[in-house]
């Protein structure tokens, strides 16, 4: 074959478009591989952060509340001095930057990372709720001391600190704030999905940003955001509410949260890539105790 012909040839292939309906799986023409690639790094991931020993999994979640409760801080200080909800949600990204860059976790976080690892068959569900516990026992604590620091030293808070806090409260139990608690869920799960999307740092802090931000000025209800200004205005000593209240508006906000992040962001993604959760499920990495 001559020389001209063979570059023909070549220059024909490389023209040569997939077929309708091409598997993914032996045609990498079609198949979404940015989104192959986030899944498989939030399974390895997820092996890592179910397999976590106990103590680094509790210190994990207690500074992760510890750095929401940097954004509480600098979203009650701004909505106070400036009375707009707008600029106190992009003052709240202050937290969600620091969970990004200080490598901290938070509860609502984990509705990605560790169930894309557990339906990959790379880890087992009770190891799943040993995470969800231990993460959300954590930033519960390091969120209450955090909040009660915030009081303590900026005592001309407290007022907001109420309002703010009361603002959950008030939403109730119905379906306004369960609809709020699935849109807060999916707001924070989309934002894990962006961030392990990109391996650059500037990626992942706008990632934060944008989520923090509708989680704040919207007023989205999420468990961890609305348990931390309900802490607040609770160590004021002057909340119009006490903890049961705390724990059925935050209870019923987890439940939301859930639904939203699993169900309208997880799954989906997951259904993206069928052939890569195949050979995950078929081919388990090694080490890993699932049995049949």
């Amino acid at each position: 074959m001559s020389d001209e012909k063979l570059a023909a040839g070549e220059k024909a292939d490389k023209r040569a478009r997939p077929a309708v309906g091409s598997d993914p799986a032996l045609d990498d023409s079609v198949a979404e591989v940015e989104v192959e690639d986030t899944f498989i790094r939030a399974v390895d991931e997820g092996r890592r952060r179910i397999f976590r020993r106990m103590v680094p999994l509790l210190a994990t979640g207690f500074v992760g509340g510890i750095d929401v409760g940097t954004g509480v801080l600098a979203l009650l200080l701004v909505e106070y001095t400036t009375h707009s909800k707008l600029l106190a949600g992009l003052a709240f990204s202050v937290g969600f930057i620091a969970l990004a860059l200080a490598r901290s976790e938070l509860f609502t976080e984990d509705f990605l990372i560790p169930v894309s690892t557990v339906i990959a068959r790379q880890a087992q569900f009770r190891g799943l709720i040993r995470l969800w516990i231990g993460t959300l026992v954590g930033n519960l604590a390091g969120g209450w001391i955090f909040s009660w620091l915030i009081i303590a030293g900026f005592p001309s808070l407290r007022s907001q600190a109420i309002v703010s806090g009361s603002y959950y409260v008030d939403l109730g139990l119905g379906i306004r704030a369960m609809v709020l608690a699935i849109i807060g869920g999916t707001v924070i799960t989309l934002m894990t999905w962006m961030q392990h999307g990109t391996e650059q740092t500037s990626g992942k802090i706008v990632a934060a940003v944008t989520g923090a931000f509708l989680l704040g000025a919207a007023g989205l209800n999420h468990a961890i955001v609305n348990s931390l200004l309900m802490f607040a205005a609770l160590n004021t000593g002057h909340a119009p509410f006490g903890y049961l209240q705390w724990a059925e508006t935050a209870g019923w906000a987890a439940i939301g949260n859930i639904i939203g992040g699993v169900g309208l962001v997880t799954l989906l993604r997951i259904v993206q890539v069928p052939h890569t959760l195949k050979a995950e499920r078929e081919h388990p990495a090694p080490g890993v105790p699932f049995h049949e």
